[in-house]
């Protein structure tokens, strides 16, 4: 047998008799204790802020749910309103009628246009807010968890 496979026999022999020491072993155990801890901490916070998210994403839905059903709404509004004043229109028997019938037509339509615009930047406004109240609902539960956790 040559020089360095017995020196590597008597390594593996003496390897199968050492111990690790019992303060490495603890140290060891304890490290992993603490790891399994903290990562029990962070994944609880990870786990709600998915929920917090959640949430923020549900809010700004039902906001642009709100906004869309205002528009649709307005859109059939003002459709209506179109196909009235063009059937009386159809009907106007002289010129000067006409022109009253558009006219009118025309500034009520300017009126409705302002209520409009001035309801939807309400609306948008509101939603606009609420996302942005639940998203710093949010951060804050998030990051009061975070020092929580650390």
């Amino acid at each position: 047998m040559n020089d360095f496979a017995r020196q590597t026999q008597e390594f593996f022999s003496a390897a199968k008799e050492a111990r690790i020491p019992d303060q490495v072993q603890a140290i060891a155990e304890d490290s992993v204790s603490k790891a399994r801890e903290t990562y029990g901490k962070f994944n609880t916070v990870a786990k709600d802020g998915v929920k917090v998210i959640e949430e923020v994403i549900v809010t700004a839905q039902a906001g642009a749910k709100s906004l869309s059903d205002k528009v649709l709404k307005n859109t059939e509004t003002n459709t209506e309103a179109v196909f009235q004043a063009a059937e009386a229109l159809a009907r106007a028997k002289t010129l000067p009628e006409f022109l009253r019938l558009q006219t009118v037509f025309v500034q009520q339509q300017f009126t409705t246009a302002g209520a409009q615009s001035k309801e939807l930047f309400e609306l948008s406004t509101k939603v606009a807010q609420q996302t942005l109240d639940s998203l710093n609902s949010a951060a804050t539960k998030t990051f009061e968890q975070i020092k929580k956790a650390g």
